[in-house]
């Protein structure tokens, strides 16, 4: 056997990894993948024909186990396709998993630029290499009257490594990340042309390759949504970034009332009923770009916090719950550090992805002061109509800060924030009492000030996690619950390019681990930048990267030593069973 795994009591399952009789093999670019000596390597292509996909077998759902003080195993619960099973016996290996390190992520990753058939790279300037990424999100100027600059802008949306692109069936533009109407109409008349062309054929373009780009469809309605990437990103991956795109839009308009302007008129320009929503797709696409574990996991992240006060924080939040909440949240920087709801209600994490990218990643309500009153559509819970988000941020500055506040670049990662929603559109005062009473109680039993504490303190490096730990980054994600943990990305991944490729390799990673329909794998990477592993088992899902000189054994100790240091500290990471009524 090239791994094993054993089984004993510990928190009711345990696992142990073991990689000491995984052998390796030399790729071409001196680049080491691990294979089984029982089984010969299979790589996955990254050429891709020009050709229909049909769309992939759906994911069962899963159910989430039952551990929880409060008699409820979670306290946000969902249907997305990952969730835990009870207990698995099988090797931990299972089949190891290995994939082409020739593909465009893999190119991203290394900052390669040696060209390839099927790949167009774009390289990065000699001796500033994160300033180009950088200018992934600059803004594409207008274009001139007398045309005279059309070639220059064309030359920086074609530089762009990644792009959104929405457009009605009728052809008509909704909204593009890069560069005006004019700038693309071209280009939307092309993909409007090979959209049509396999619908007059009774079939469905799913996804294609051209010009050295991934481009990647979905249709919802009368809508198309098409992603476009030199990333390396899996089909899979870009389906999902592209369903929560069409997720904002709901938020904003409702499914009935999108439905509804169609069927009336299916040349209806949408831009109208979604002017000034634009900076929500653009954070929302932008955090994609970037690299979005959220995202990538399906799942939350909740702040780091002793058990005792998390379930005073809930206590806090029952003892003061007005009649008409439906739902209560405490939100620091994007991560969760209490929720509250009824029992006939969750929460989708797809919901929750949008109420964060507005408040912490879009310009408009992170940038205002005090309260705010904001009906939204949560498409999770029910695409038909409203809910009232009544959001406070608790942690507004002096007059004399506001300004600082507003300049710094680093904010929403140190905001508090602390959310009521109802589905009556007339309780703002009495969401606002509750809210006043639950800040009442949380100062004068310190509970706000520790909520504060952990925020400032931030995340722990993972050498903090574990002393003498040879990982640089991780990302476990509980099945179960629905929540994700990771590491500060510092010091290692201090650059937005640094970042981005740290993403790209958790991508490539999680592609290939959801590429086969077993319980339990294990898929590990070594090459000239760093040794990888991926391990997924029905309870957790772990990523982690070290230094190209990390032995195999290390790199097996340290994952398994993680998986021990999380059972311990899961009720401080994660949120299980939370505050119900």
């Amino acid at each position: 056997m090239a791994a094993s795994t054993s089984i004993s009591p510990i928190v009711g399952f345990s696992t142990a990894l073991s990689l000491a009789e995984v052998d390796t093999q030399l790729h071409s670019d001196g680049s080491r993948g691990a294979q089984t000596p029982a089984r010969s390597l299979r790589s996955m292509s990254s050429r891709r024909s020009f050709r229909s996909t049909r769309a992939e077998t759906p994911t069962g759902q899963y159910r989430s186990r039952a551990t929880s003080e409060a008699g409820e195993t979670t306290s946000i619960r969902s249907f997305a396709p990952t969730a835990g099973h009870a207990a698995d016996a099988e090797s931990i290996l299972g089949e190891l998993l290995v994939t082409d390190q020739r593909s465009p992520g893999w190119k991203f990753l290394n900052g390669s630029t040696e060209k390839d058939p099927m790949i167009s790279a774009v390289p990065f300037d000699t001796g500033e290499p994160t300033a180009d990424f950088n200018r992934e999100f600059d803004e594409i100027p207008e274009i001139d009257q007398d045309g005279d600059n059309e070639g220059d802008c064309l030359g920086m949306w074609r530089s762009k490594r990644k792009h959104y692109l929405i457009l009605s069936a009728a052809g008509k533009p909704i909204y593009n990340r890069h560069g005006s109407d004019n700038l693309i109409s071209g280009s939307i008349g092309i993909i409007q042309t090979i959209l049509s062309f396999f619908e007059g054929f009774d079939d469905q373009l799913k996804s294609f390759t051209a010009g050295g780009s991934r481009f990647v469809v979905i249709t919802r309605g009368p809508l198309y949504l098409v992603a476009i990437t030199k990333l390396g990103e899996s089909d899979s991956q870009l389906r999902v970034q592209l369903e929560a795109l069409y997720m904002q839009i709901l938020s904003t308009l409702t499914l009935p009332t999108l439905s509804n302007l169609f069927s009336k008129r299916p040349s209806t320009d949408l831009r109208r009923p979604l002017e000034g929503t634009e900076s929500l797709l653009s954070a929302l696409a932008d955090s994609f770009t970037r690299g979005s574990p959220p995202a990538l996991l399906s799942a939350l992240e909740c702040l780091k916090i002793k058990k005792r006060h998390r379930e005073a924080i809930n206590q806090t939040l029952l003892k003061n719950k007005c009649k008409d909440l439906l739902y209560g949240l405490i939100v620091a920087g994007g991560r969760l550090v209490s929720v509250v709801r009824p029992r006939t209600h969750s929460l989708h994490p797809g919901d929750l992805q949008l109420i964060f990218n507005m408040l912490f990643e879009a310009g408009g309500v992170k940038a205002s002061e005090g309260e705010n009153w904001i009906p939204m559509c949560l498409p999770g819970f029910n695409k038909n109509g409203y809910l009232y988000m009544y959001v406070s941020f608790l942690d507004v500055p002096e007059e004399r800060e506001r300004e600082e506040v507003q300049q710094s670049s680093t904010t929403s990662e140190d905001r508090i924030a602390m959310l009521l929603i109802s589905a009556n559109k007339e309780s703002f005062y009495e969401l606002r009492e509750m809210r006043d009473k639950i800040v009442e109680d949380l100062e004068e039993t310190g509970e706000l000030s520790i909520i504060k504490s952990a925020v400032l303190a931030g995340r722990p490096s993972a050498t903090d996690i574990l002393p003498g730990t040879m990982l640089q980054h991780f990302l476990y994600k509980s099945r179960s619950n629905l929540q994700y943990f990771m590491p500060s990305y510092k010091p290692t991944f201090n650059t937005l390019l640094e970042r981005r490729r740290l993403l790209s390799l958790y991508h490539t990673l999680h592609s290939s681990l959801h590429s086969k329909p077993t319980h339990q794998k294990v898929h590990y990477i070594l090459s000239r930048e760093f040794s990888a592993l991926a391990w997924a088992t029905p309870v957790f899902e772990l990523y982690c990267v070290a230094s190209p000189t990390t032995a195999r054994n290390a790199l097996a100790q340290s994952a398994n030593r993680l998986v021990q240091w999380v059972r311990r500290e899961e009720e401080r990471i994660f949120i299980i069973g939370g505050a119900i009524f």
